[in-house]
């Protein structure tokens, strides 16, 4: 749902909850009643015209916006073939990657070599899929859910095991900024589902650092990769000494 679109609905709503009508808020702000209906067919609210409205339903624009907000249409997860569209260009990928951890139109540019039509284009791209809403000037909405995330061996995510796995766990995570454990231990289902119930807060913890975070300017953050993993799972190297049960 385009932005105009969401506010425009947002004032119907507003009009409805107060029990008002065109012909009230034409009265009311000095308008025929053709007028009215036309500012609302057409979308075509001036901010001078917005705040007379606004005024008169003795609402600050702020919660129009807020209200507008609520109507946008966020996602928690893409298709199946919306994922394959990403996974099947890396350049389209990386960028999805970026605008939704909060990267600004003139920061991707001055750090990846990326033209500016070729950017524009990709999020064009992200626009159709409904991950943002490509707004004047360049300037980027994220239309991604708090919950958002990949599809379980969804196109994206097997693309991240194909070309990052590896890669990542090079590492001997061994610096001051790196952190990794591996444990085994033997823990009864309850205890299990209560371990699973805390690596969700974590996550939660971790998505919402990152938006608390995207407020900083870019030379303040930096890329942090998280992985965690639960799986009934026995160390296949002891296997050789296991009795046939």
């Amino acid at each position: 749902m385009a932005q105009t679109e969401s506010l425009t609905l947002a004032l119907k709503q507003s009009l409805k909850e107060q029990g008002q009508t065109y012909a009230d808020l034409a009265q009311g702000i000095n308008l025929s009643e053709a007028s009215i209906k036309r500012l609302f067919s057409e979308q075509s609210f001036s901010l001078k015209r917005l705040d007379e409205i606004c005024e008169w339903l003795n609402i600050e624009i702020s919660d129009l916006v807020r209200k507008a907000e609520s109507n946008l249409d966020y996602i928690s997860e893409l298709t199946r073939e919306q994922e394959k569209e990403l996974a099947a260009d890396a350049k389209l990928l990386m960028v999805a990657t970026l605008v939704t951890n909060h990267w600004k139109f003139v920061e991707i540019l001055e750090n990846f070599t990326l033209q500016e039509t070729e950017l524009i284009r990709f999020l064009a791209k992200l626009d159709k899929l409904n991950m943002i809403q490509l707004l004047p000037g360049n300037r980027v909405k994220l239309l991604t859910a708090k919950n958002f995330s990949w599809r379980k061996d969804g196109p994206v995510q097997n693309f991240f095991y194909k070309n990052v796995q590896t890669e990542f766990f090079k590492s001997k995570f061994d610096q001051s900024d790196e952190y990794m454990r591996f444990m085994v231990g033997m823990l009864s289902v309850e205890s299990k589902q209560r371990f699973i119930k805390s690596l969700n807060k974590l996550t939660r913890e971790f998505e919402e650092l990152s938006r608390e975070d995207a407020k900083l300017p870019l030379d303040e953050r930096y890329g942090v990769s998280l992985v965690l993993a639960s799986k009934p799972w026995d160390l296949p190297i002891f296997d050789p000494y296991r009795k046939n049960i």
